[in-house]
C-alpha cells in the first residue's frame, strides 16, 4: 500500500484518525472492569471520565485518540508504542492535550515531529479522534 506523501514545506508530519462505537467500550467495561481500564487508560484519564454522568463516551473518545496517535506514528500498538504511552490531559480552558511519556516522545521526535495535536468528539453512540503530528 502506498501512502500519500505529505507535501514539502508543510509542518504536518503525520495524521491519524479513529472512530469507535461507545457500546464496544461499555461492553469491555462490563466484561473486564478494572483490568480493561488499567490496561488502556491512565489513572488521570480514568478519574476524569468517571466523574462524568456516563463515563463510556468519554473513555471511548480517549480510546480513539490512542488509536489515532498509533496510526499517526505509523506503529500501531506493540513494542514501540503501547496503550499507556499516551494520555489525554486538559488545559484549564478544557482543551484536550495529548501527553506522551518519554518513550513515546522519543518515537515522535524520531518521526520528525515535535508535538501532537488532538481533537476529540463523541455522541451517545460513537466517539472519534484525530491526531496531527507537527514539526513546528
Amino acid at each position: 500500500m502506498n501512502l500519500p506523501k505529505i507535501p514539502l514545506g508543510t509542518n504536518v508530519v503525520g495524521v491519524g484518525i479513529d472512530q469507535i462505537e461507545v457500546s464496544r467500550i461499555r461492553d469491555s467495561l462490563e466484561k473486564h472492569g478494572d483490568h480493561f481500564l488499567n490496561k488502556i487508560f491512565s489513572e488521570n484519564e480514568q478519574s476524569y471520565c468517571q466523574n462524568k454522568a456516563d463515563s463510556a463516551p468519554c473513555l471511548a473518545a480517549r480510546f480513539a485518540a490512542k488509536e489515532a496517535i498509533s496510526k499517526a506514528l505509523g506503529t500501531g500498538f506493540g513494542p514501540e508504542f503501547g496503550w499507556l504511552d499516551s494520555e489525554i490531559i486538559h488545559r484549564d480552558s478544557g482543551e484536550p492535550i495529548l501527553q506522551l511519556n518519554e518513550k513515546a516522545q522519543r518515537l515522535l521526535e524520531s518521526k520528525g515531529a515535535k508535538r501532537p495535536l488532538v481533537s476529540l468528539t463523541h455522541l451517545d453512540s460513537v466517539a472519534s479522534a484525530i491526531v496531527i503530528l507537527i514539526s513546528e
